[in-house]
């Protein structure tokens, strides 16, 4: 009996100096399992009173103790009800003054403060102790495997109060050396934010995980760990906000002031022991953490942390593509273009990343400069998914289709820019067919039939668009609404615009707002268009005040929303003749982007609606120092030198050329060149060029597509 219980051979001749001293022998788990022949087949036929009585008598247990022993065996083989039965005999709230008197005395002791002799006998020993908040650990375990994890929490609560009661300032050093208190602490404080979470109670929970971590319980490093990383968790995936306590906000203005900054600041510090190779990698820690910084919008961290991991941990083709990934969210396109190119070089001797190459087309898709490189990104995204990987095939084409497009927007040569939008049209509708789920594929469709002024397709294509995703994309009412006002039916993409605002969020909002002040120009309702602007611009300004834009390139975003309310104010102003306040509305747009092209732009169209023709020149002539490419101050300044006379005619016509290359769709430069060539005397070419100004204008939206 004794042999079964203890898991030691019992000496006779070692005689107990008190009832406590009997049971501070190790009652390993390896005796209870490998001693328990006919043990376990008297104990099956007997009472746990019986059980218990022959405990007390073989060892000399007191009533407690023989029931922890007891109950030890049932939660061993697996009978949780039973050992459930018996924990429950043991009256812990009478105990925990006489435990948490004896962690005292025994951490007292070592400090030197008491010799062992001094020790009162009535003292109950740490073996005791250990006993006792064993059989409460088992009994929330038991809990736990019955369904009953709040039970269990608060069971698992009482080891943590009644430690903690004794050691208010943390787990001295050496206390585990012949005892397992600190082991069976260690366990209770992982196991408690389990159970709490286990229960629903997530509050709870955190209060548990951060007890852990404000005090030294000599955790060993991997199980420190471990608590940061679960507590990470649940701050960023919880769903309820949990801020800190008083008694922990200790570092004043740096005190983490919601569950994502703590969360990051658990995070980095993971980080960091990982670098320093204090504890083992986990994909977990990154993977909050992407997250966490992802919502936060702090890109160029994450790829801080992304560049600090070791090597190993990732091969080059996964962290320059998580790299480029990180940089372009971050707004800085090209570094991640650059990064994306030595993924993908001609002379890295592996198969292709088929990510690197989507997004490096994506991206390129994005800067007419980079089209070309765009072009040879997908196209080889799509002869590898063609053989490997088929469900990328239709996303290649697509990225394909929409840099021919690109590409073709910024073409010298006439006959290349008709070939390239033909290959543009092609692998769209290629990409269509394969990706017919697919809404994106729809919208990038239809925006480059828009282009190409197919007005019936590209409606079609956006109707189908706004049908799929439910009529929630903000850009999707934008194409429908600028598709409409190319049929110059105004009123009609008013009222679409409209629709879109109800549901639309902060930055969309701003952009239908001032798409709706245009579109009341056009109709020429200038004072509804001055009012649309004016919440335009309160909506940027309270958005200033309380800082809600979280990102650059959202900063950016809105201040040319703000510059771009200025300029239709100032172009308001101007066509009624009111000089000062176009200017002050002018001199706004300047302040938000004095680089602006078209800040400069609408200056020079003040000017020559005040018949100051040398200064006008000069602001168009800064517009397009600023982007020589810029087709409005070209035309402008054409029809200002056609007016000086024949002699200004062939610079005229050179300007009007040159922006016919960019922009061949546009009315404006087909109209004054009928007017140049009218002067020239080329009657019959100018009819043709009046003729094609006319039908460009009864299909031109009221601003570019793109």
């Amino acid at each position: 009996m004794l042999c079964a219980c203890s898991g030691e051979q019992f000496k006779f001749e070692e005689v107990p100096q008190s009832p406590e001293s009997l049971a501070t022998r190790d009652f390993s788990v390896s005796g209870l399992s490998s001693r328990t022949g006919d043990w376990e087949s008297r104990f099956e036929d007997s009472q746990v009173e019986d059980v218990e009585s022959t405990l007390k008598e073989a060892l000399s247990l007191n009533y407690e103790e023989a029931r922890a022993l007891l109950g030890r065996l049932e939660y061993q083989r697996g009978n949780f009800d039973a050992a459930l039965q018996v924990f429950q005999g043991i009256d812990i709230r009478s105990l925990t003054p006489r435990m948490t008197k004896a962690i005292i005395a025994r951490t007292q002791q070592r400090k030197g403060r008491h010799k062992v002799e001094n020790m009162q006998t009535s003292t109950m020993s740490m073996h005791s102790v250990s006993l006792l908040l064993e059989a409460i650990l088992l009994k929330a375990k038991s809990l736990k495997e019955l369904g009953r994890a709040n039970e269990a929490a608060k069971e698992c609560q009482i080891i943590l109060d009644t430690v903690e009661s004794a050691l208010p300032t943390g787990m001295p050093e050496g206390i585990a050396e012949d005892c397992k208190l600190q082991e069976m602490f260690h366990k209770a404080l992982e196991l408690l934010p389990r159970l709490w979470k286990q229960a629903g109670f997530l509050n709870e929970a955190i209060t548990a995980y951060r007890r852990v971590l404000t005090k030294p319980w000599n955790l060993d490093a991997q199980r420190l760990a471990s608590v940061q990383k679960d507590l990470a968790g649940i701050l960023l995936y919880g769903g309820v906000e949990a801020s800190l306590p008083p008694q922990l906000q200790i570092w004043g203005a740096t005190t983490p002031k919601n569950n994502t900054e703590e969360a990051i600041l658990l995070l980095f510090i993971l980080m960091q022991k990982v670098a320093f190779q204090e504890i083992v990698w986990d994909p977990e820690i990154i993977e909050h953490l992407t997250y966490a910084l992802s919502v936060s919008h702090q890109f160029g961290v994450l790829a801080d942390h992304v560049e600090q991991a070791l090597p190993g941990i990732y091969n080059r083709a996964e962290r320059w593509y998580l790299l480029a990934l990180c940089y372009s969210s971050a707004g800085q396109n090209e570094v991640a273009l650059n990064l994306l190119k030595k993924v993908s070089g001609h002379s890295e001797e592996r198969a292709p990343h088929l990510p690197s190459l989507l997004l490096g087309a994506k991206l390129c898709s994005e800067n007419p400069e980079h089209a070309h490189d765009g072009i040879d990104f997908a196209r080889r995204a799509a002869n590898f998914s063609k053989h490997h990987n088929e469900h990328f095939a239709g996303k290649a084409h697509q990225l394909l289709g929409v840099c021919y497009g690109t590409a073709a927007r910024v073409s010298v040569s006439d006959s290349q820019r008709v070939l390239l939008k033909s290959e543009s049209l092609k692998y769209l509708s290629n990409a269509a067919l394969r990706e017919k789920d697919d809404p994106e594929v729809l919208f990038n469709f239809g925006l480059e039939n828009a282009v190409q002024r197919n007005l019936t397709a590209a409606t079609e294509n956006a109707t189908n668009y706004l049908d799929m995703v439910g009529g929630s994309s903000a850009r999707g009412w934008k194409l429908l609404a600028l598709l409409i006002s190319a049929e110059q039916r105004f009123k009609d993409a008013e009222t679409i615009i409209n629709l879109a605002l109800d549901d639309a969020g902060r930055k969309d909002q701003l952009e239908l707002l001032r798409l709706k002040a245009v579109l009341q120009i056009a109709q020429e309702h200038p004072k509804t268009a001055i009012e649309t602007y004016r919440i335009l611009l309160a909506l940027i300004q309270a958005q200033k005040e309380f800082k809600t834009m979280v990102n650059d390139s959202e900063v950016v975003t809105e201040t040319n929303l703000e510059m771009e309310a200025w300029q239709g104010l100032a172009d308001i102003y101007r066509k009624f003749g009111s000089w000062h306040d176009a200017e002050i509305c002018v001199d706004k747009a300047k302040s938000v982007g004095f680089y602006s092209p078209k800040s400069w732009h609408v200056s020079g169209m003040l000017f020559e609606a005040q018949s100051l023709y040398k200064d006008a020149l000069v602001a168009f002539s800064i517009a397009m120092s600023i982007e020589p490419n810029y087709v409005p101050s070209m035309v402008s300044t054409a029809a200002i030198l056609r007016k000086h006379g024949l002699q200004a005619l062939p610079i005229a016509k050179s300007f009007l050329m040159n922006a016919l290359r960019l922009e061949p769709t546009n009315h404006e430069v087909w109209l004054n060149l009928g007017y140049v060539s009218k002067m020239e005397g080329s009657l019959l070419q100018a009819a043709d060029f009046f003729q094609a100004a006319h039908e460009l204008k009864q299909s031109a939206p009221v601003q570019n597509f793109v």
